[in-house]
């Protein structure tokens, strides 16, 4: 065991951190380029899923933020992603109970399935692939009424489905690049509550099929709040944070035992945002329970994560997700600016943008300080229209923002002052209204 030491460059404070390796370790973390491919949705659609009847998002970036007054369908957007990840870890049937069945989940005043489109790729030298997922219900129990996936092979060909499935039967073309000439398989599922993807995903000889299969599953959402990282939860290294964030004394001991250096990296990171932190460690008790302790100058004695600042806990939690050495292959944050001081938020947003160079991140808000470190092709806008449905439309898009932004304009001062055409959160809860002013400018 021995002491790493880092000086601040602006001589803040002094980072204090036993660690169980060498300082190489550090180097190499610095060094190190991503070698893996990257999973990169770059489309969606949702239709009859709550207040998105008919929503399309195009061109989507490795860092897409979704903006929007309260009740704009900024939680129902993140839950789209939750909800397709849990039908594939947990089932479409407890997903489908967890919120409430068609009753709940159907937009109101409207009939037909529930519809998911996305179209994705699984690395830059292949095709875009496109999901389709159709769900209705009958007598209570979701059904699978489509589900199917399709490429195109070449610049000259045509799109094909090389899985095709309807109530639980179809067929599937086998191969690591399936081609329309290939053979296509008959299958059968045990019932039509069965994800297609879900189950040929578990085997090989379906590569194209396996790779959605774990990219979906692979989804993490997050819901931290300060106060669930204040527990004493029992020993044990754990690699990823929990989605409410309630394991992060595990998660540090699995750092500094496995990732010295990228512990080491997230703490520097962090005595830059907050500069009287010190010290930031984990302690064994006597019971087995982890302790998380935090140190402040100019104090000699650290206190207990219970009654340290809640930024500071909740900046050390979002560190520790996008610092992953191992990312998920898609990460989403709602409304990272809770709890934190509003002049941490453009570095936060800074920080995220760094992290989709491994990853893909979504993130919702409704903080102009956050959206001030965007660029206006990574913000969509969301606003309901007339009709109570939500509508969604990116900044690089509105009238004028371009410009503005060319004249040194920040996004989130342009949202406050007025100037989108949609999102303004005293206008009916952000619908578009009459551009007068903005002609004016």
């Amino acid at each position: 065991m021995w002491r790493v030491f880092f000086n601040e460059i602006n001589h803040q404070a002094v980072v204090y951190f036993f660690l169980c390796s060498n300082f190489d370790s550090y180097k190499s973390v610095k060094c190190m380029k991503s070698s893996r491919n990257i999973p990169r949705i770059e489309y969606l659609k949702v239709k009859n899923y709550r207040a998105l009847a008919d929503l399309e998002l195009k061109e989507l970036t490795p860092l897409t933020v979704f903006l929007g007054p309260n009740g704009s369908g900024k939680s129902t957007l993140f839950d789209v992603f939750a909800f397709l990840s849990e039908c594939f870890t947990i089932g479409v049937r407890k997903a489908w109970d967890k919120r409430g069945r068609f009753r709940e989940l159907r937009t109101r005043n409207m009939s037909g399935s529930i519809e998911f489109t996305i179209k994705y790729r699984e690395s830059s030298n292949l095709p875009l692939i496109t999901y389709f997922l159709k769900i209705s219900e009958e007598n209570n129990n979701p059904v699978i009424e489509e589900e199917w996936l399709q490429w195109k092979r070449g610049s000259h060909g045509r799109p094909f489905k090389f899985l095709d499935f309807k109530r639980g039967k179809g067929g599937v073309i086998t191969g690591e690049l399936p081609d329309e000439n290939d053979e296509r398989i008959t299958e059968s599922l045990n019932n039509q509550e069965t994800l297609a993807v879900n189950t040929l995903g578990q085997f090989s000889k379906h590569p194209r099929v396996s790779a959605l299969r774990e990219f979906i599953s692979g989804w993490y959402l997050s819901y931290l709040s300060a106060d669930n990282t204040r527990g004493i939860p029992e020993a044990g290294p754990q690699e990823r944070l929990s989605e409410t964030g309630d394991n992060l004394p595990n998660v540090i001991q699995y750092l500094k035992e496995q990732h010295p250096g990228r512990l080491i990296k997230i703490l520097k990171t962090l005595v830059q945002r907050i500069p009287r932190l010190e010290k930031v460690e984990v302690k064994l008790m006597e019971d087995g329970r982890l302790l998380l302790q935090i140190k402040d100058a100019p104090f000699d004695q650290p206190i207990l994560s219970k009654f340290a600042s809640d930024g500071t806990l909740k900046m050390l939690a979002y560190l520790t997700i996008l610092f992953d050495p191992n990312p998920p292959r898609l990460i989403g944050i709602e409304e990272p600016e809770n709890q934190l001081h509003p002049r941490l938020l453009i570095e936060l947003c800074e920080e995220c943008r760094k992290a989709s160079g491994e990853t893909q991140l979504l993130v919702t808000t409704h903080s102009p300080f956050f959206v001030n470190g965007l660029k206006p092709n990574e913000l969509w806008v969301l606003y309901r229209d007339e009709r109570g449905f939500t509508q969604a439309k990116k900044a690089s898009e509105m009238k004028g923002i371009p410009q503005f932004i060319n004249e040194g304009s920040m996004l989130g001062d342009l949202w406050i002052r007025g100037f989108f055409e949609v999102g303004d959160p005293l206008v009916n809860s952000g619908a578009e209204r009459i551009k007068s002013r903005l002609n004016a400018h």
